[in-house]
């Protein structure tokens, strides 16, 4: 496997366990941001494979970092990462070019078949 991943979320537990999911499950964590801003830096830095991004961040919001990227990089593979009830939002990133979104909590199962399905 080995796919380059950066983690977007302002909270650093919800960083930390999805770090853990992806390790366990052979992915390289390449880079974390708290915030959008940082999340369009990073993205520009390391060119990922791949981009977990939390909705709800301070700064700049993950749809308008998802919008960034894709911006300049079309191709760019952006999941979203939203808390229950943010289904509005959820929506307009998959309309703005999200892949896929998972839901806090996060079930590692469903993590890992976002992030194949995703790349695959």
């Amino acid at each position: 496997m080995g796919n380059r991943i950066l983690i977007v979320d302002d909270a650093a537990f919800m960083r930390m366990m999805i770090k853990d999911i992806l390790t366990k499950n052979g992915y390289e964590v390449v880079g974390e941001a708290a915030d959008g801003i940082q999340a369009v830096e990073k993205y520009n830095e390391l060119k990922p494979d791949l981009v977990t991004m939390d909705i709800t961040m301070p700064e700049k919001d993950g749809i308008a970092a998802l919008k960034e990227i894709k911006a300049a990089n079309p191709g760019a593979t952006i999941i979203m990462c939203s808390a229950m009830g943010q289904q509005a939002m959820v929506i307009d990133a998959i309309q703005a070019g999200a892949k896929d979104f998972i839901v806090k909590p996060f079930q590692a199962d469903r993590v890992i078949e976002a992030i194949q399905k995703a790349l695959g």
